[in-house]
Formats: structure tokens, sequence, C-alpha cells
């Protein structure tokens, strides 16, 4: 075995690995931010220290090493499940084919699903290749000379207006006027900082704020499709139970269904969430193979398999939440692994925990039919 898991690390790496995993604030609804995450390199991975190495530093070493596995259980990156696969490689279809002239509406793609299920994270992540691949081959800077801005994101609130949808994207190139104007006038801004910059794709979450039934979310709606209409650019939308909400019918019902524009233009790509089975166990293999615990070992996490996903109701973000809190009590007690003790002391979102009380509910009613079954 390497030397880095046998040796306590010196005194200067762990205070550098406690200084990048400084967490720097940043929106990915702004020019800058965005920036930030698609440039942003990723984390350097701790040293993983057996228990004696471990129990050698003291201090501030130790302190700078907790705080950097910390970060790192909160940022490890994304694992690339079959869910996340398929709509990446739907999505690739999807924009690489947009190719019609600007008279031509290209179609949109829309990330459907339950929540915690990763919608958001497939959109942005598609959207920073996307970014980091048309600045390599295109530059930074148009032929006119303009800042290259490939992907522009946004997300909508409960409130979203006509005129707050176009000060959001006026926002996020940062335009000077987006603090003031009519809606007119914001969105005309807005066109001119898309084809200025050269953006080719639209990123637009919480798409299931727009209440097409409401005046507001009728008019959000339709300057949506405006917005196809006059930008050669691809949307990706994302949203929560969209097709539950009828959303591609656009509130309409009966012969009039056959009129909305937004199932005939909205390519749907469903994220499910995970069933028992292989792909279940080889996500916490995965996941296995990047904590950084004295006490972990191979199997710790898929020996619990049945019991997270009874837990999580295989929803991958319940799942992350878990493990990030459950690693971070693993440090903080000394426990250094996850237990299926430690990871039932950890709560997290209400849908899981009722889900947990289920669980108990049916152990409990198994164990005494066992015991009645005996006596």
């Amino acid at each position: 075995m390497s030397r880095t898991h046998h040796q306590a690390p010196q005194q200067k790496p762990a205070q550098q690995a406690g200084q990048e995993g400084a967490q720097v604030a940043y929106s990915l609804s702004r020019k800058e931010g965005w920036r930030r995450f698609v440039e942003t390199t990723p984390r350097t991975r701790p040293e993983t220290l057996t228990a004696t190495a471990l129990a050698r530093l003291g201090g501030d070493v130790r302190a700078d090493y907790d705080e950097a596995r910390h970060d790192w259980h909160a940022n490890f990156g994304t694992i690339a499940t079959p869910q996340l696969t398929a709509v990446r490689d739907e999505l690739e279809l999807i924009v690489a084919s947009n190719r019609q002239d600007a008279d031509r509406v290209c179609g949109a793609a829309v990330i459907d699903g339950q929540p915690g299920l990763g919608k958001t994270t497939i959109a942005n992540l598609f959207g920073r290749d996307f970014d980091r691949t048309a600045r390599r081959r295109h530059g930074t800077v148009t032929e006119a000379g303009d800042e290259r801005i490939p992907v522009f994101r946004v997300g909508l609130t409960s409130n979203t207006t006509l005129r707050t949808l176009n000060k959001m994207i006026c926002e996020f190139y940062g335009h000077p006027g987006a603090s003031r104007g009519s809606a007119a006038q914001l969105a005309s801004y807005a066109l001119d900082c898309v084809l200025q910059c050269g953006t080719r794709v639209g990123i637009i979450d919480d798409v299931h704020f727009i209440d097409q039934h409401s005046r507001d979310g009728l008019a959000v709606s339709n300057h949506l499709k405006w917005l196809a209409n006059e930008l050669p650019i691809t949307f990706i939308y994302a949203g929560v139970g969209l097709a539950e909400r009828r959303f591609f019918d656009e509130g309409l019902s009966g012969p009039s269904v056959a009129l909305a524009q937004t199932a005939r233009r909205w390519t749907r790509l469903a994220v499910d969430p995970f069933e028992r089975g292989k792909h279940w166990r080889a996500l916490l293999k995965a996941i296995e193979k990047q904590l950084v615990l004295a006490h972990t070992r191979p199997g710790q996490l898929t020996s619990l398999a049945d019991y997270l996903f009874a837990r999580t109701g295989g929803h991958i973000g319940s799942l992350m939440t878990l493990i990030t809190r459950g690693c971070f009590k693993a440090i903080r007690t000394g426990d250094e692994q996850l237990s299926h003790d430690l990871l039932d002391s950890v709560r997290i979102d209400e849908a899981s925990e009722k889900a947990r009380h289920r669980l108990e509910a049916a152990t409990r009613t198994s164990r005494t039919a066992r015991q009645r079954a005996a006596s």
C-alpha cells in the first residue's frame, strides 16, 4: 500500500488542503458564477489515513484535515448513473441536431421527474461541458469582439412574471439596463445579449413554477415560445412533475389540447428514481470509493443497500444528503465509518423520514409475527 495510506500528512499539505476546500460564494444565475462553475478544476481528494496515522494528527493539522474531508464528501463530483447518462445522451442528440437556420424554430428539451432525482444537476453539467467545448472551438470572443457566452442559465421563482423573466436573463449577462425598463424593453435587451454573445443553449430551471392557469403564468409560457421563435438556440428546461401537471397540454382540455405548441416542440426526458437491484448497488459501490474515512471498507455501503433504499426511496438527492451528513458525523464522533446505527441517527428530508417510519413499522410488524410463529 502506498505511503499516503500509512503516514500522517505534513502540516503544510494539510493546511493547503483546508485552503483548497474553502467555499467560494457564487450564483449560476450570473455569468461570473457560471464561468467559475465551468472553469473550476476538480477538487483534490484528501489522503486516506489509517486510524493510527489519524491519531497522530493534532491541533490545527487535524482540524484542517477534517475540514478538507468535509468539503470533499460534500463535493466529490457527480456519479454517472444510468439516468444521468441516458438523459445526457438525449440532450447531446437534441442540441447537436438543432442546426436550423434562424427562420426556423429549434426543438427544446425538458427534463422532468420527481424532486431529488438530479434534474438540475444533469442540466448544469451538460451546459458546463457544452460551454467548455464551444469556447475551445470558437474562442472566448465572437467575431464582432464581444464576450462569447455559449450558455445562459436562469431559475424561475413562484412569482415569476414576464418582466422578471426578461430581467433575470439580462442580469445573467450583466446588462446595464437590467434594473430598469419595461417588459418589452428588457426582452429586447435579452435578445441582444443572446445574439451578440454567441449563445447557443439556454437553461431555464424550475419551470414547474409556471402556473398556466394564471395570467402571469400564461404570459411567461407564451413568452418562452416567443423566445424560442426569435432565438437560434436550444432551450433546456427542468421541472418537477410536469407531465402530471399537464404542463405540456398548457392547461387546455378536450379538442383544444391539439393546439398546445409545447407538446409539439418540447421533447420530454424523464428522470426516474432508482429501483432495487444492480444499478442501486453499483451506485453505492461508486460512492464507497469516494469516502475518506479511516474505518471505511469495501462493501460497507452495499451491505446496507436495502436499508439505504428504504431510507431514501431510491432518490439520489436524498441518498447524497444522507451520505454527506453521515460522513460529517462519522468524522466528528470519531466513528470514521458509515454504519447502520450512525446513519440511522441522521435526519434528512421529510419525505425520506416518513419512509423511515414506515420501514420501522413494517419491521416491528414482521418481528412480532415471527415471535408469534415461534411461540
